[in-house]
């Protein structure tokens, strides 16, 4: 039997789509993986921040597309770059294992965000870094940076920018962990929805590749994403909006921070709630209705205006 994987072209997008082929040829001995790189309307519009052109739905709708169009049979992505709703026909089959959610500091001069002067250049795509950083360092200037991982350290590299901020999941995953100068925790900076972890998407009707990918599904790391793309959904969140979560589940109990601010950092709110952790969605509903009444909703407004 064969399984067609749709991925993007750059080098981490291909790093997660050999990963997902790995473990389906280590468990299904028979099974003959072919992967589909293909190239989204975000990998070439480049010019512009992706809050202004539609967010990262741009590096998924391609790659759904060929799904729906039995081009491919299943799609592997970044879970935080997947957009709230599925297009009809199409579900998040498998969420893998969850890695490392924390963002990283990657600096050739300074070691950590403290050490930035005033005036710094920080360079960051996420209006959810942008807002938590403008809101604890003031001082700083930050500015947009597209591009893959290798485009971004270039343009560091080039003095473009006195430090950027990526995931540290993926500078892990290609090997460049000895760039990170820090961790940056998550009480200082909120991770995206989902950050951390590898989605598969796939038809809802089709059951022998639902089949194929169950054993692929960590249940602790389904439980905490769940939660969080619920707060999210509630929100009508998307990457044009300056939205932070992460959940954290201890054995039956679901701990559930979110975040919500502008993007000039001058309004932050921050909800924690603890739930049972066999609702999820449920817990990220109610996280998503206390955010609202504290006021994400004038925020949201004023963004979506």
């Amino acid at each position: 039997m064969k399984i067609r994987i749709a991925t993007r072209k750059s080098p981490l997008a291909l790093w997660q789509a050999n990963f997902v082929k790995q473990q389906l040829a280590t468990i299904h001995k028979d099974l003959n993986v072919e992967l589909i790189p293909m190239v989204t309307k975000g990998d070439v519009l480049l010019d512009s921040p992706l809050s202004k052109i539609g967010g990262k739905g741009l590096f998924v709708k391609q790659l759904e597309q060929a799904i729906l169009d039995n081009i491919a049979d299943i799609a592997v992505h970044s879970i935080k770059d997947i957009p709230a709703q599925f297009p009809e026909g199409l579900t998040l089959a498998t969420i893998c294992q969850r890695d490392d959610v924390r963002d990283a500091l990657i600096s050739n001069q300074y070691q950590s965000l403290n050490d930035l002067p005033q005036g710094a250049i920080v360079g960051t795509s996420s209006l959810r870094r942008q807002c938590q950083l403008r809101a604890q360092y003031s001082h700083l200037t930050i500015k947009d940076l597209r591009g893959n991982v290798g485009t971004r350290l270039t343009k560091l590299d080039n003095q473009e920018y006195d430090a950027i901020i990526l995931a540290s999941v993926g500078l892990k995953r290609l090997g460049l962990q000895e760039r990170i100068k820090q961790y940056i925790q998550t009480d200082l900076i909120l991770p995206a929805v989902g950050q951390g972890a590898i989605g598969i998407e796939a038809r809802s009707s089709d059951d022998t590749i639902l089949k194929l990918l169950a054993p692929l599904d960590d249940k602790n790391s389904r439980i905490c994403i769940q939660a969080e793309r619920a707060m999210n959904r509630a929100l009508q969140g998307g990457c044009q909006v300056p939205i932070a979560c992460y959940s954290q589940l201890n054995h039956d109990s679901l701990t559930l921070n979110g975040l919500v601010g502008s993007i000039d950092g001058s309004k932050i709110i921050k909800v924690t709630l603890i739930g049972p952790a066999d609702q999820p969605e449920a817990l990220g509903q109610q996280l998503a209705r206390e955010l609202l009444a504290k006021g994400a909703d004038k925020i949201l407004a004023e963004i979506n205006d």
